[in-house]
């Protein structure tokens, strides 16, 4: 039996597809019966639970041979991340008390990185995992090429604005399949202590890469142009969010390089699906 968290989202939702498909059990774990019926239907045994509630967080994981562990997304942290530090304490109580196989936690690229931004978020669940006395896989995931679904109307109409800048500068992608696969794997295979896998796709791309692949997929022109870094606070803001900093750092650092794999003695993979394959499918759903 396998314990899948973010079932209702991409990630985790392949994983515990591409497990159903091999045959294995999947313990689905949601935050309500009614997110869990469709997953009872293809088969899966359902366990309700709140990542902040670690007596049922711990019960999910009880008795399974591994955990495929997302930490909840939190876009627009408060100061401290009081949020995470509190999902952080009740995830080390669950895995304590349950004793889980293995652990597998979706983190990212760059959770290595000790300058503030947002992605703290996961080198908090890194650290914590880090203390565990079972074994855990981190795999960190490049920028997620689907997060390019969020241009795909401004597409067709012609422009898209970026925030992934100079519009040349590569950066490391991935795919959500890619990143499922990976995840699945590790799950199923043994070993003691830590595991990091670094995951990127193919190559790098850009995001003039972006815009090129979206006029392919539409069929039509579409320009791209930066949004100047002075604009970004008080438009974030606009939308709604209190502290947009953290995210503002997060862009920084991928433009400016410093967010990229910590290599070393980490384990690095390339997924095989391409941008173009992905804004294919973006452009058709």
């Amino acid at each position: 039996m396998f314990a899948v968290t973010g079932t209702t989202g991409k990630v985790g939702g392949l994983v515990a597809r591409t497990l159903l498909a091999q045959g294995k059990k999947v313990r689905a774990v949601v935050r309500s019966a009614e997110k869990g019926d469709p997953w009872k239907t293809l088969g899966c045994d359902i366990a309700v639970a709140d990542v902040l509630d670690p007596s049922a967080m711990s019960s999910a994981f009880k008795g399974t041979e591994g955990v495929f562990l997302m930490a909840p997304p939190n876009y627009d942290p408060e100061p401290g991340y009081p949020q995470t530090i509190a999902a952080v304490e009740a995830v080390k109580q669950a895995v304590g008390a349950s004793h889980p196989g293995k652990v597998v936690f979706l983190s990212t690229v760059g959770a290595h990185v000790s300058e503030p931004n947002l992605l703290n978020n996961s080198k908090m669940f890194e650290e914590m995992l880090r203390m565990l006395p079972v074994p855990v896989g981190f795999v960190r995931a490049a920028w997620f090429m689907e997060n390019a679904a969020w241009d795909v109307d401004a597409a067709r109409n012609g422009l898209i604005q970026s925030f992934l800048q100079p519009l040349d500068h590569p950066l490391p992608m991935i795919a959500t399949p890619d990143i499922a696969q990976v995840a699945v794997e590790l799950l199923e295979q043994s070993w003691d202590g830590l595991r990091i896998v670094e995951l990127e796709g193919p190559k790098r791309y850009s995001a003039n890469d972006i815009a090129a692949g979206l006029s392919a997929a539409l069929g039509t022109h579409v320009k791209i142009e930066a949004v100047p870094r002075e604009q970004w606070e008080t438009l974030f803001r606009s939308h709604g969010m209190n502290n947009p900093m953290p995210r503002i750092r997060m862009l920084d650092g991928f433009n400016e390089g410093w967010i990229d794999f910590e290599g070393g003695k980490t384990e690095r993979r390339k997924g095989t699906t391409t941008l173009d394959e992905v804004l294919q499918s973006l452009v058709k759903a």
